[in-house]
C-alpha cells in the first residue's frame, strides 16, 4: 500500500532540523526500498517541510514511519499529513524522465470534496514526477489528489488539477530528496 506522509516545519526549527540531519538520513535509510518519492518543499532556500511517498504493508507502518521519524519525535513538524496514496504512474521519482534537475518542481495537494476527481493522469504526463489520489485508509474514499511536477511556475503546475473539485489546492516548491552523493 502505498502513502504520502507530508511533514510540515514548525516555523523557527530549520536550526534543530541541521542538527538531526544524520539522524534522519540513518532513518530514511531503512526504508530506501519502500521509497516512491521523497524531498523537501521549500521558501527559498529554507526547507517548510518534507515530503516522503513510501510503499509500505498496512496504515499502522504508515503511521509508524512517520511518527517514528526523528525530526518529528524532536519536534522539527509542527503537523503531519498521512494519506493512503496510489501510484498511477507507476514508478519512483528516480524513474523521471526529466531527471533530478532543471526546471521547477511543486507539490501540489487538492483537498477534496463530494466526488471524486482527476482519477485519471492529466496530459502532459512528461511533466509529471508522481501522481495518485490521497484516499482513506481502507482505499474507499477519495480525498483528494497529490502530484510532483516540474512546471514553469506555481499556477502552471496547479493547473494539472480541476479547481472546482477540490475545496482547497495548494502548491508548495519541492525538490528531489535522498542523500548527497
Amino acid at each position: 500500500m502505498e502513502f504520502l506522509c507530508y511533514h510540515r516545519d514548525r516555523p523557527g526549527s530549520m536550526t534543530l532540523r541541521d542538527e538531526l540531519g544524520e539522524e534522519h538520513w540513518s532513518y530514511m535509510d531503512r526504508y530506501t526500498q519502500e521509497m516512491i518519492a521523497r524531498g523537501p518543499t521549500l521558501d527559498g532556500d529554507t526547507a517548510t517541510g518534507s515530503v516522503h511517498i513510501v510503499d509500505l504493508p498496512d496504515a499502522v507502518a504508515a503511521r509508524a514511519f512517520a511518527f517514528e521519524e526523528p525530526n518529528y519525535q524532536a519536534g522539527v513538524y509542527r503537523d503531519v499529513l498521512l494519506r493512503r496514496w496510489r501510484n498511477t504512474l507507476g514508478r519512483t521519482m528516480w524513474d523521471f524522465p526529466g531527471g533530478r534537475t532543471g526546471g521547477n518542481r511543486y507539490l501540489v495537494l487538492g483537498f477534496g470534496t463530494g466526488r471524486a476527481a482527476d482519477l485519471e493522469v492529466p496530459s502532459g504526463q512528461d511533466e509529471l514526477i508522481a501522481y495518485g489520489p490521497l484516499l482513506s485508509d481502507d482505499g474507499a474514499t477519495w480525498l483528494g489528489t497529490a502530484a510532483l511536477v516540474r512546471a514553469s511556475d506555481p499556477d502552471t503546475a496547479r493547473a494539472i488539477l480541476t479547481p472546482d473539485r477540490y475545496a482547497a489546492i495548494e502548491v508548495h516548491n519541492w525538490q528531489f530528496g535522498g542523500r548527497s552523493s
